[in-house]
């Protein structure tokens, strides 16, 4: 939504897998939210802190809009729940819709669809949104790696 809990949380998670296989000159990544929020500004300290404590550095991320480059550029659209899955549909061109998923359609270790927006949340929202997208990012690469070799 806002580029600066979730996104960017995902966006570290993957980029660290992709580096730790020797990918990174293969796979870009990069994230966007669908809101404007705080564009320019550095992801949620609690979101950095969470990623920091499993090795994760979002430190250098700054949030941004999704725009019309992104639905060129890349072959996955990936959304954290319904709601930016209706957004980025919206502004999706027709063409490149099929890009769009959901981040927890690769997951593997959950039958949850959405992942939570813990940033009014308390207490571990932010390890259960690592958790979670920790797995999806997994099942992504795994997908990606498959592309890869075929």
């Amino acid at each position: 939504m806002g580029n600066i809990c979730r996104s960017p949380t995902a966006h570290g998670i993957f980029r660290q897998m992709i580096s730790d296989k020797n990918l990174s000159n293969q796979i870009e990544v990069d994230s966007a939210g669908t809101h404007a929020y705080h564009v320019g500004n550095p992801p949620d300290r609690r979101s950095m802190q969470a990623a920091i404590s499993r090795g994760i550095d979002l430190s250098d991320l700054t949030a941004r809009q999704l725009d019309d480059y992104d639905f060129e550029e890349f072959d996955y659209l990936l959304v954290a729940d319904e709601d930016n899955f209706h957004l980025t549909r919206e502004e999706c061109p027709i063409e490149h819709r099929h890009k769009i998923k959901y981040m927890l359609d690769f997951a593997t270790r959950s039958a949850v669809k959405e992942v939570p927006d813990p940033y009014y949340g308390q207490g571990n929202g932010f390890e259960r949104v690592l958790d979670l997208l920790e797995d999806a990012c997994e099942g992504l690469l795994t997908e990606v790696e498959k592309k890869l070799t075929s």
